[in-house]
């Protein structure tokens, strides 16, 4: 039988795409679909892709203190969080190219690139010099990393069916823990001085990581590119063939075989302009735009100043020498992953409003009641990494949600650069700044000081929940095409 990728990719020039009107399917098809082999295969190739990225970005934030004890770097609080800033500015840009390159030329194509300068500037990551090269290099990394996230979330959104699209995002974008955790080990033996020198160890844990990336790319070939793209695109017969053998290995769901799949009637285009994506954005789906926004700014400063600055906080105020800090970082992955893997369910049964509105309200609560546990020195290391447990395990799946609330609620034409753009911005307003932030809150000693950027990340994740509860979409087990009609559609599905 024939992979899902063996058909012959070839694109026909953009006057034989533009204007010409079929009638398809395929949407209905691939969302009718029970669980099969080929979704497993997706998932697995996918969530590889994450856990590199966590075992990547734990390496980096456990290695902080090895980097503060370099004797070539001797790198300050203030220059880790100079450096976090800096991957994820290069996140932010990297995801606003790159997304906009996946809405015109393919998520697959974008798979491979987006890759390559991931794993590349991880690699040279571990040749850096100074604070500017290190900075550097975290950049590019984030480029790729940025890249990534909109091409990958695409892809889940497009392929799963629709009563199984929340829980496969969540644990898809959940299984980054698994790398953190892997990561946490790793960061122990590396930074053993019993083991290997520190200052050749920190630097091996980013070759090692880079290294292994590079199965990602064999395993990238299991992935086909996205019929509903295809179709669109002026390639309905590659769309065709894919759905095609993909159905040889999945049933379709027992009400889906007693009844003919709707239909719709799109107009290819070789590309969408971008005044139609603002239009689409900013005008056709601004409440949409707002919530997702809102969403994605309050996760990304949640996550990001407190997840890059954990190991900070365990050296500076709790002692813990940074050899060490890979011990307290296990039970806080095995929160994050536990979390999507056990409430991701519940976005498909429940629905989207009620479990975001929960999972943001929840983590936002606790964060600021840890917080002050943590500024009257009520916790131990141990009570403090519990904590933090408990918090994530809600705060993961809230951060997931982000994502899936953006890929899911706009057309097609724009989902990728719609996922660009909200985790751009969302991660510039507030995340980029966060780990910043942080860095020089706890260079300051105080825990005081601590506790109050803590209580804003706790805010902003609150009003988040308000802002789900009140304009969300209550898209669960619906098709891609009902929730957001494509712009490429010249009549409604019938």
């Amino acid at each position: 039988m024939a992979s899902p990728n063996s058909a012959v990719m070839r694109e026909p020039p953009p006057q034989a795409v533009s204007g010409r009107v079929i009638e398809t399917d395929i949407p209905a098809r691939l969302d009718g679909l029970l669980w099969s082999g080929f979704h497993t295969r997706v998932v697995f190739a996918l969530g590889v892709t994450w856990i590199l990225d966590g075992l990547e970005v734990t390496l980096a934030g456990s290695l902080s203190g090895a980097l503060k004890a370099s004797p070539q770097l001797q790198f300050s609080n203030l220059d880790i969080g100079f450096a976090t800033s800096a991957y994820l500015a290069g996140a932010v840009l990297g995801a606003i190219g790159f997304g906009w390159l996946t809405d015109r030329i393919g998520r697959k194509k974008l798979f491979f690139i987006t890759l390559a300068l991931y794993l590349t500037a991880t690699a040279a990551t571990a040749l850096s010099w100074d604070l500017w090269s290190y900075a550097l290099f975290r950049f590019l990394t984030g480029a790729g990393i940025g890249g990534e996230y909109t091409a990958i979330n695409s892809t889940i959104q497009e392929l799963m069916p629709a009563r199984y699209r929340g829980w496969t995002d969540l644990v898809i974008n959940g299984s980054f823990w698994i790398g953190a955790a892997i990561g946490a080990i790793s960061a122990i033996v590396l930074l053993d001085p019993a083991v290997i020198d520190p200052e050749l160890g920190w630097r091996l844990a980013y070759l090692i990581g880079a290294s292994l990336g590079l199965i990602v790319f064999a395993m990238r070939f299991w992935i086909p590119e996205s019929p509903r793209w295809l179709m669109i695109h002026g390639r309905p017969e590659e769309a065709e063939a894919i759905v095609a053998d993909i159905e040889k290995t999945a049933r379709a769901a027992p009400e889906a075989e007693h009844r003919n799949p709707s239909k719709i009637r799109l107009q290819m285009r070789s590309h969408t302009p971008l005044r139609e994506v603002a239009h689409t954005l900013f005008t056709t789906y601004r409440q949409r735009s707002i919530v997702g926004l809102t969403l994605m700014a309050a996760q990304a400063f949640f996550y990001n100043a407190i997840f890059f600055t954990y190991a900070l906080v365990l050296t500076d105020f709790f002692g813990i020498p940074s050899g060490d800090v890979g011990w307290y970082i296990l039970p806080f992955a095995a929160g994050n992953f536990l979390g999507p893997l056990l409430l991701g369910r519940l976005f498909d049964t429940l629905g989207r409003r009620k479990m975001i509105a929960f999972t943001y309200g929840a983590s936002g609560i606790l964060l600021a009641v840890s917080g002050y546990l943590f500024s009257i020195g009520a916790l131990s290391a141990q009570g403090q990494t519990i904590a933090w447990m408990v918090i994530f395990f809600f705060a993961s799946p809230a951060a997931s949600a982000a994502y899936l609330t953006v890929s899911e609620t706009f057309p097609l034409e724009v989902r990728a650069l719609a996922i660009a753009l909200f985790y751009a911005f969302g991660t510039g307003i507030g995340g980029v700044a966060g780990p910043a932030l942080f860095g020089a809150l706890i260079d300051t000693g105080s825990r005081t000081s601590v506790f109050a950027g803590y209580l804003l990340g706790a805010s902003l994740m609150m009003i988040a929940a308000m802002v789900g509860w009140r304009y969300g979409i209550a898209a669960e087990r619906r098709s891609l095409e009902h929730i957001a009609r494509p712009l490429a559609a010249v009549e409604e599905s019938r």
